[in-house]
């Protein structure tokens, strides 16, 4: 059976990438804050562990879940999302929410968690956005979103030439319907995730360092 790991599984796309690797018969291991959302994921069969991104902690809790396991796909989709533009300096606070949990996060486990993928020989993807591309900035708002998916974009590119067994991909899910996209997004959680996962599954190990869209596009430059 193949396994598929997914942190920040709570809501919206994560839960939907739980969600659907368990309809086609998958392990999935899936983090979540609070009871409410690990009720959500055992409903799906999936097995909730526990986690905030942000918690030095909880990372411990993570690594004994997974124990040996190897992980056919490992999904970094935790993140908050902060709309304010350039013509304010950001506060510390609000700096250290976004960096803490879009960047800081994922280099903590990542150590933890790209063993397991090269084991499996699997892809290794982080959530990223179509706002990071430094070659295409349209405006300045979501101002500090864009620099942290900037800084994650180079964490994968970075970590991928320790694990070379394991395919690291980042990820421009699109602007999805979800409490982060808003009601007027143009896409469904289900349709993101299920472009995706078609896109994932269709990885060679060229690919890996590559930024990619959902319909597996890929850019020329960041």
């Amino acid at each position: 059976m193949s396994t598929a790991l997914v942190i920040g599984a709570s809501r919206g796309i994560g839960l939907e990438f739980a969600r659907q690797y368990r309809a086609d018969g998958w392990r999935v291991l899936a983090t979540v804050r609070n009871e409410d959302a690990a009720r959500r994921v055992e409903a799906l069969g999936a097995q909730p562990i526990t986690l905030d991104v942000t918690d030095p902690a909880g990372t411990a809790r993570l690594a004994a879940a997974m124990a040996d396991t190897p992980l056919d796909v490992a999904l970094y989709v935790a993140g908050v999302m902060n709309r304010a533009g350039a013509t304010k300096p950001p506060s510390q606070a609000d700096f250290d929410a976004i960096m803490h949990a879009n960047v800081l996060g994922a280099m903590r486990l990542i150590p933890h968690v790209a063993p397991r993928v090269a084991q499996a020989r699997g892809t290794l993807a982080v959530l990223s956005s179509g706002m990071s591309l430094i070659g295409s900035v349209s405006g300045s708002d979501c101002w500090l979103y864009r620099v942290s998916k900037a800084a994650l974009n180079m964490v994968m590119a970075s970590a991928r030439h320790d694990w070379p067994q394991a395919i690291f991909v980042a990820l421009d899910p699109g602007w999805v319907r979800t409490d982060m996209g808003g009601p007027s997004a143009a896409i469904s959680p289900e349709q993101s995730v299920s472009d995706m996962r078609s896109t994932l599954a269709r990885l060679v190990p060229a690919d890996s360092g590559s930024f990619l869209h959902r319909d597996g596009r890929r850019e020329a430059r960041w």
